[in-house]
């Protein structure tokens, strides 16, 4: 039932990988904060929270099979520039690695025939289709926004309406 060396330390580093992306997302909520959008701030900060219960699942599913995760270095985020449409480029491109990684360690559990890993890892590919999602439409509609203050802002209340539970909000 344990999971093998190999996938032991893999789950160790989605874990870790999970947690810098929390971090990346508070970093992001900062500099949102220091342009003045508090919804847009505010749906980057439940995004952290979001990432720290993934890494969660994952430590609950190497735990219940008798492993003991090891969390390794956090590495701080680069900070995006100024800018509202930079600070959504820069989630995009880290959910694009986080979905990477999610898929090489489903491509690793299979070919470790490790099936009970499987289910999870389905889970957090389809999850990672709607990140990816999520924040490519956001910033489609910053690029339409363009310069817009009113729009902008229009678009920094519906974000900010987004609560932890995944309701309202893009």
């Amino acid at each position: 039932m344990r999971l093998n060396d190999i996938l032991d330390k893999a789950f160790s580093e989605q874990i870790t990988l999970e947690l810098e992306s929390s971090v990346a997302y508070l970093q992001l909520a900062v500099a949102l904060d220091d342009a003045d959008l508090p919804g847009m701030a505010s749906w980057m900060r439940i995004q952290a929270d979001e990432e720290r219960e993934h890494a969660g699942k994952f430590i609950a599913h190497a735990t219940a099979r008798g492993n003991r995760p090891q969390i390794g270095q956090i590495v701080a985020p680069n900070d995006p520039g100024a800018g509202v449409t930079p600070a959504f480029e820069a989630a995009l491109a880290h959910e694009q690695r986080v979905s990477e990684c999610i898929r090489a360690l489903y491509r690793l559990a299979q070919a470790e025939g490790d099936i009970d890993s499987l289910p999870l890892l389905s889970w957090f590919l389809e999850e990672q289709v709607e990140e990816e999602s999520t924040v490519s439409g956001i910033i489609g509609r910053l690029h339409m926004i363009g310069d817009d203050g009113p729009g902008l802002l229009r678009l920094d209340e519906e974000l900010g309406a987004r609560r932890p539970d995944g309701d309202a909000g893009a």
